[in-house]
């Protein structure tokens, strides 16, 4: 099923509001960037107005190309701001933020894929803002489970990882070194590193996936352990990028919400316009930390 036009569901208004000019303004001075921007999501009027916000660590350039991704694809030849951590941590502090996301380009230039770096910002982030809740959203680290690791002992409070799409997909959507059973190790691997961290993956709907291939696919998550799913629409950023096979309408992102909660997620974020850090603060600090789930519920089978 193709359409030639977004449905009524996935229109959004345009990005506004005093938060939400406060944080540009920010960023633009400190040279900092947002996956939000970049990646041209539909929700940032939504997050950065309610208090939450996803920076996107070391530069604006990925060392890979999966075909859903509007982040500009080249090589950064190892250039790395070392100030970046500092940057951060005083942005946040600035900003007065309850939730933060911190996500990166993938950097295959780099001896550890920019491991250590994630893990300094964390540090950094935490001795100014004790407070605030950390997310990181990481890439695989080539597999490199010293470099993931070192994310994992900086202890943030959540990791996430996404797979993106199915396994029969995987190699049409995403570039040909991210693996479906590679991100399935990074995942399993977090837990095993270290229990009390949350794990988090996203999955996006419209690249032609069958039910029974994402109900796989959760299933797939849950046997590594994940706690937290999102479940989004693609929308493709341009006509270099594939194209929608489907805008799946509201009621199966409803239905898939009820299937994961079945299968035992801990919470499952679902709806056309929800994408991996879309109000991630206001949904796991309701519906986690503040109902105070054990961590044992979190982690079971």
């Amino acid at each position: 099923m193709r359409f030639e036009t977004k449905p009524d569901w996935l229109k959004v208004r345009a990005p506004a509001g005093e938060n939400y000019e406060r944080l540009k303004i920010l960023l633009r001075k400190l040279d900092l960037h947002t996956v939000c921007e970049e990646a041209h999501c539909p929700n940032i009027h939504e997050c950065w107005g309610g208090g939450t916000a996803t920076l996107m660590l070391m530069g604006d350039t990925c060392t890979r190309a999966c075909r859903f991704c509007m982040v500009k694809s080249g090589n950064p030849t190892g250039e790395l701001d070392q100030w970046e951590p500092f940057k951060v941590a005083y942005a946040l502090a600035e900003l007065e933020l309850d939730y933060v996301v911190l996500t990166s380009v993938d950097r295959d230039d780099l001896p550890d894929g920019g491991a250590h770096h994630f893990a300094r910002t964390i540090s950094e982030i935490k001795q100014r803002n004790p407070e605030l809740i950390v997310e990181v959203l990481i890439p695989d680290f080539r597999g490199d489970l010293e470099a993931l690791k070192k994310v994992v002992d900086a202890k943030p409070h959540v990791i996430s990882h996404n797979v993106e799409t199915t396994r029969r997909l995987t190699p049409k959507v995403r570039d040909p070194r991210a693996g479906y059973d590679q991100s399935l190790t990074v995942l399993r691997t977090i837990k095993g590193m270290d229990q009390t961290i949350y794990t988090k993956s996203s999955l996006m709907l419209g690249f032609g996936e069958s039910d029974e291939e994402l109900t796989q696919t959760m299933k797939d998550l849950r046997a590594v352990n994940v706690d937290i799913l999102t479940l989004g629409q693609y929308l493709r950023p341009s006509v270099r990028h594939l194209p929608v096979i489907e805008y799946v309408p509201p009621e199966r992102f409803d239905y898939f919400r009820k299937v994961g909660e079945e299968l035992g997620f801990l919470y499952v974020a679902s709806g056309p316009l929800v994408r991996t850090s879309y109000r991630a603060g206001e949904f796991f600090i309701q519906k986690i930390i503040k109902e105070s789930h054990p961590i044992q519920t979190a982690i079971r089978s």
